[in-house]
């Protein structure tokens, strides 16, 4: 890691450094000649991690306070692992190794991820929004890697230890990277976006999710807007023009953002879109005087918008139509993220990684091109505030509009899900308290021929259900 040392991890962070000692007699503890000082100080890390498990001969290891562990225990068996260094809150009483001495391990870790990206002086793209972060990511990824070596951030590691993990695990030979950075509270985008000071701002949208700490639509477009306070000056800000509150968004550092979305108003459009299922789309996308044919191979509307953003950024990057038509094409589905899956019997869209009432009807959306039944398992949506049971409720009515055949509920706030879906004539409707009764009885409600979503917030545990099904 490029400048990596000991000693400039320890000014980055304001740690005390210290190295272990020699004794001389049983009694006297000297203090470590300087020359020791400096060769433990000049040790350069390879790499920076919070697991103990992931260390390796190098590394330095950054040991934090958990609700269940204490990273501190581990100290020992890092070293024996090969590490060259320890962060700590606490100065271990048999010092195995050099350790840096800092306040708060978490805040530390922050401020070398700050230093690191200072060291790195690659283009690096940062993606905020309510909803399809992770699938934006990907296109952005795919696209960009049709030129640039690209590092992105892998599974859900865009928040405030997150990010700086991910800015770690950047390789050397990296040539751009593309950063998920997510929030639920005022002051969080502003803490990532100085780390990563990205060079270019995408944002997706602005939706109904983490209400209960931002309140309103107007408050979560003010908290995603921190994203500008760390940007580069000289960058750019890519955001969706169809969405009524990012358009408001009128200039940037004296710049105005470049918009997509599938009015022909905005700077990146598409034109000729036809829906092919979830076999995904095909549409002619046009920037200004460009047009060029593209093949999104993943299922749903919304995954054409996530190819005008990867357009977007893709010419801000240098990209010819025919680099950015290959990288969308290649695009591949994450778990989780609207992944269709063919089982003996059903056909699966999983998209159990996450959700919010924006996210809940796109899925229901795409269930509506399935084959077959369509039935709908959904469970609870957190961090709503106070009109939880409302939307909820909204989501059973949506899927009756929207032809669902069966719908079953898990969880508490899904009750009214259940109650309005049921009311509003879904034809089959079931409901399970929890999500264990579910797993033990979700075959019996499925017949082959089903076409099956599966989605609920995260802490739901929705995965536990695909993984059921897949088998």
């Amino acid at each position: 890691m490029k400048n990596m040392t000991l000693w400039n991890i320890a000014r980055a962070c304001k740690g005390r450094f210290i190295i272990p000692t020699k004794k001389k007699t049983d009694t006297a503890c000297p203090r470590a000649g300087m020359a020791t000082i400096r060769s433990a100080a000049g040790m350069e890390a390879k790499g920076i991690v919070l697991d103990s498990r992931k260390v390796e001969p190098g590394f330095v290891f950054v040991a934090t306070v958990g609700e269940k562990v204490d990273g501190h225990s581990f100290i020992p068996q890092v070293f024996e692992k090969g590490a060259i260094g320890v962060i700590c809150e606490k100065e271990p009483e048999d010092l195995p190794g050099p350790c840096i001495v800092v306040k708060d391990s978490f805040l530390a870790l922050k401020d070398i991820a700050e230093y690191y990206r200072e060291q790195r002086p690659v283009p690096i793209v940062g993606i905020t929004g309510s909803v399809g972060k992770t699938s934006t990511k990907e296109f952005i990824a795919a696209v960009l890697s049709q030129k640039y070596k690209t590092h992105k951030t892998v599974g859900n590691f865009n928040n405030e230890i997150g990010v700086p993990l991910t800015l770690f695990a950047m390789p050397e030979d990296a040539e751009a990277a593309v950063i998920e950075m997510g929030i639920n509270h005022f002051g969080e985008m502003s803490s990532l976006s100085k780390i990563v000071k990205p060079d270019i701002c995408v944002m997706t949208n602005i939706g109904q999710c983490h209400l209960e700490f931002l309140g309103s639509r107007d408050g979560i477009l003010k908290a995603k807007s921190e994203i500008f306070e760390f940007m580069n000056p000289e960058g750019c800000v890519c955001v969706n023009g169809d969405d009524d509150k990012l358009v408001t968004i009128e200039e940037v550092h004296g710049k105005r953002p470049v918009r997509f979305g599938f009015s022909k108003e905005n700077d990146v459009y598409a034109d000729q879109i036809e829906n092919h299922g979830l076999l995904g789309s095909t549409a002619v996308i046009c920037a200004k005087e460009k047009r060029f044919e593209a093949k999104i191979p993943l299922p749903g509307t919304h995954m054409v918008m996530n190819a005008l953003a990867a357009t977007a950024v893709g010419l801000q990057m240098g990209l010819t139509c025919e680099q950015i038509a290959a990288g969308i094409a290649s695009v591949k589905a994450v778990s989780g993220r609207s992944r269709v899956v063919k089982t003996a019997d059903l056909v699966l869209i999983d998209d159990s990684y996450n959700a919010n009432p924006v996210s809940m009807r796109a899925a229901i959306d795409l269930l509506s091109m399935g084959l077959g039944r369509k039935v709908a398992v959904l469970g609870d949506m957190f961090e709503l505030g106070d009109n939880e049971k409302q939307m909820h409720g909204e989501i059973g009515r949506y899927a009756a509009e929207r032809g669902v055949d069966c719908l079953i509920c898990a969880g508490s706030l899904s009750k009214s899900m259940y109650e309005e879906a049921k009311a509003a004539g879904v034809p089959e409707v079931h409901y399970f308290e929890e999500k264990e009764s579910l797993l033990l009885q979700i075959r019996q409600l499925l017949r082959p021929g089903d076409s099956v979503l599966i989605k609920a917030s995260h802490s739901m545990g929705f995965e536990d259900l695909v993984e059921i099904l897949e088998k």
